[in-house]
C-alpha cells in the first residue's frame, strides 16, 4: 500500500494535478472573499443622493456552454447579462454601477436626476421632470 501511494506522489501528473487544484480551489476561496468583504463595506457605507448625469450605458454577456451527454452534442447554453450606467456627479467624478435590467431600460445617456447609491450598490436614480 505504501509503495502505490510513493508511486502516486512521486507521478508527476498527480503532482500537476494537485496543484492546479489547489490553485482553483484557491481562487474560487478568494472571489468568495472578496465578494463577502464588498457586500460588507457597502452595508457599512453611508447611503448617498446627489445630483449626477448619465454619461454611458453598457452591458455585459457571458455566455456558458455545458456538455451533459457522452457524445459530442452540446448539452445546454445560457446566457447571462450584467447591465451597467456611468454617473457622472457635478464635481466631474464619475462611478460605474452595476444595475438590474429593468432599470437599465429605463435610464437613457443624458438624463439629469438624483443618484441614490450606497457604496458601490445602486440604488435609485430619480430622474429631474424638468
Amino acid at each position: 500500500m505504501s509503495e502505490l501511494y510513493f508511486e502516486m506522489g512521486m507521478n508527476p501528473i498527480f503532482l500537476i494535478f494537485g496543484i492546479f487544484f489547489t490553485l482553483a480551489l484557491l481562487f474560487i476561496l478568494f472571489q468568495v472573499f472578496k465578494n463577502i468583504r464588498q457586500w460588507h463595506r457597502n452595508n457599512q457605507a453611508p447611503r448617498e443622493t446627489q445630483k449626477a448625469t448619465i454619461v454611458t450605458k453598457r452591458t455585459e454577456v457571458n455566455h456558458h456552454m455545458s456538455n451533459t451527454n457522452n457524445n459530442d452534442t452540446v448539452g445546454s447554453s445560457r446566457s447571462s447579462t450584467t447591465y451597467y450606467a456611468t454617473f457622472e456627479f457635478q464635481n466631474g467624478e464619475r462611478l460605474e454601477l452595476t444595475v438590474k435590467g429593468n432599470v437599465y431600460g429605463q435610464l437613457a445617456e443624458g438624463d439629469n436626476g438624483y443618484l441614490t447609491f450606497q457604496g458601490t450598490r445602486f440604488v435609485a436614480f430619480e430622474r429631474n421632470r424638468t
